[in-house]
C-alpha cells in the first residue's frame, strides 16, 4: 500500500519527554512539511508523531509512538482504519538499564538513605551490615526485549548474574540463564533483584501478584520499569508493609501522577521515579532517526521499521 505523506504534525504531548520543537528541528532535512501541532490540528496531518493517543488520528495514514509500549493504542480500531502505527522500539534500552542500574546501586551503597538524612542536615552513616556491592548478586530480568537486555548488558559490566524470563528458554547472549514464562515463580526465588521489562499484555497484566512477592526473598528488591498495571499494586503495599521483600524501585503506576496519598510515597525502602526511566536529553533525536527511517521507507514502498500494525 503506496502512502504520500505530504505533512507530518509532532503533537504536543511529546513535550512530557521533550520539547515538540526538538524533535520538529531533527526532521527539518525531511522532504514534507513537519511542524508541532495541537489537538485541533492532527486531521490536518497525513501522519503524527505522539505520546498520547487522539481519536482525531485515525484521519492519518501513520500514528508513530514515541514509546516502545503501545497500549494505549486501539489495534483493531487502527486495523479496520488501515492506519498503520509504530513504536520507538530499540531506543530505550541503555537508558533505562542505565536507570536500573542506578536503583540497584542506590539500595546497595545506600544513597537514597543519604539523600533522605541530607534533607535534614542529619550525619547518618549505614550501619555496618547495611551496605554491599552488587557485583556477584544476581538479578532477574522478567521481559527480555530491548529494555530487558539493555538492562541485562548494563548489569553485566558490573558484575551482576543476570537470568532472564522469557516465552522460549533458548539463550540470548546479555543473559546467564534463561527461564520461561511458567517458570516465573521459580525463576525469581533466588534472585536479589527482581526487574520487570515486559510489555502490558493480557498475559502480563498483574503478573506481580502477592503470589510472585510471596516467592521472592525477603531480602530481595523489585524493579519496574514496565508498565504499573503488571503490579498488583495492594499486593505490593502488602508485601512492604511484611517485610516480605527488602524493598521497591517503581518508575511506572497503575495511576500515573501517582496519588499523594498512596502508600508508596512513605517507604523508606521505595524509590519513587515519575515515569522517566527512558529519559535522556537525546530522545528526541533518537526518535527523529527512526521517522526519517521510515519517511524513506515509505517511498520506496518498503516495510516499515517498528511496525506494530
Amino acid at each position: 500500500m503506496h502512502i504520500d505523506i505530504e505533512r507530518l504534525g509532532v503533537h504536543e504531548s511529546v513535550a512530557t519527554v521533550f520539547p515538540a520543537r526538538v524533535l520538529v528541528d531533527s526532521l527539518e532535512d525531511l522532504p514534507l512539511e513537519v511542524d508541532a501541532i495541537g489537538d485541533d490540528e492532527i486531521a490536518a496531518c497525513d501522519a503524527v508523531v505522539t505520546l498520547e493517543y487522539d481519536d482525531a488520528m485515525l484521519e492519518c495514514a501513520w500514528i508513530h509512538s514515541i514509546q516502545s509500549g503501545v497500549d494505549r493504542f486501539p489495534f483493531e480500531t487502527l486495523e479496520a482504519e488501515d492506519v498503520i502505527l509504530t513504536n520507538s522500539t530499540g531506543i530505550h534500552g541503555r537508558s533505562v538499564g542505565e536507570t536500573v542500574a542506578g536503583y540497584l546501586l542506590a539500595f546497595a551503597r545506600r544513597l537514597h538513605d543519604a539523600v533522605a538524612n541530607q534533607d535534614d542536615s542529619r550525619w547518618e552513616p549505614p550501619a555496618w551490615d547495611e551496605a554491599f556491592t552488587i557485583s556477584g548478586t544476581t538479578a532477574c530480568v522478567v521481559g527480555t526485549g530491548t529494555l530487558g537486555t539493555g538492562v541485562a548488558d548494563v548489569l553485566g559490566s558490573l558484575g551482576v548474574r543476570v537470568t532472564g524470563v522469557r516465552r522460549s528458554t533458548e539463550p540470548l547472549p546479555a543473559f546467564d540463564e534463561m527461564y520461561a514464562n511458567d517458570d516465573l515463580l521459580e525463576a525469581i526465588s533466588d534472585a536479589d533483584f527482581v526487574i520487570a521489562t515486559v510489555p502490558l499484555t493480557d498475559e502480563t497484566r498483574h503478573c506481580f501478584d502477592a503470589e510472585a512477592f510471596a516467592a521472592m526473598r525477603d531480602d530481595a528488591y523489585f524493579v519496574n520499569v514496565a508498565r504499573g498495571s503488571v503490579v498488583d499494586e495492594p499486593a505490593l503495599v502488602e508485601a512492604l508493609e511484611a517485610d516480605d521483600i527488602a524493598g521497591a524501585a517503581l518508575d511506572v503506576f497503575e495511576t500515573e501522577p501517582l496519588p499523594e496519598e498512596s502508600p508508596l510515597w512513605e517507604f523508606d525502602e521505595v524509590i519513587v521515579s515519575p515515569h522517566c526511566a527512558g529519559f535522556t536529553r537525546d530522545y528526541g533525536s533518537n526518535v527523529g532517526e527512526i521517522v526519517t527511517e521510515n519517511v524513506a521507507r515509505l517511498e520506496r514502498d518498503d516495510d516499515l521499521q517498528n511496525r506494530v500494525v
